[in-house]
């Protein structure tokens, strides 16, 4: 039995390397010639998406308490192993974190605390500027998380895929 060869005829636009070396060039020096567009960072800020996912925020009540029931539901599923958490229990039964601690350093922001937490406490805010002069400046313990004031990210939306 012999194989058999099918010859594809192409026409010579489609194949020259000519052609396509002088369309990338064209693209290139229309590109330097185009006006440039620069952002003065501090003065000028660029706006984020509302799901960025940046430090993060833990939510307080209205008396001005922790929303976190200490579950353990986001250390659990935290994949950077980032979340520490003691829970506690007071006279009346109620539970709440004796200790949460968030280190910023080994987070990936990928969301997965929000997304567990049932208490929706815990959120991941719109904030990026972050600088410390030592490492522990980037471990956020439950009192500093309170005191974040800034927004929180919106999470996707599966009633809208494009996130309008």
């Amino acid at each position: 039995m012999a194989i058999g060869v099918k010859v594809i005829e192409r026409p010579i636009a489609e194949t020259s390397y000519v052609r396509a070396a002088l369309q990338g060039m064209g693209r290139t020096l229309k590109h330097l010639f185009e006006q440039k567009v620069t952002t003065q960072y501090p003065e000028q800020k660029e706006s984020l998406s509302r799901r960025w996912r940046g430090t993060h925020r833990m939510l307080t009540t209205e008396d001005g308490k922790a929303k976190c029931v200490a579950c353990g539901l986001c250390p659990t599923i935290c994949p950077a192993n980032c979340i520490k958490l003691v829970p506690g229990e007071d006279e009346r039964g109620n539970r709440y974190p004796l200790a949460f601690e968030i280190d910023e350093f080994r987070c990936i922001f990928c969301g997965y605390c929000q997304e567990v937490c049932p208490e929706e406490a815990i959120h991941l805010g719109r904030h990026y500027e972050n600088s410390e002069y030592s490492r522990e400046g980037f471990v956020y313990d439950l009192e500093r998380l309170t005191a974040q004031t800034h927004p929180v990210c919106e999470m996707w939306d599966p009633a809208d895929p494009k996130g309008e």
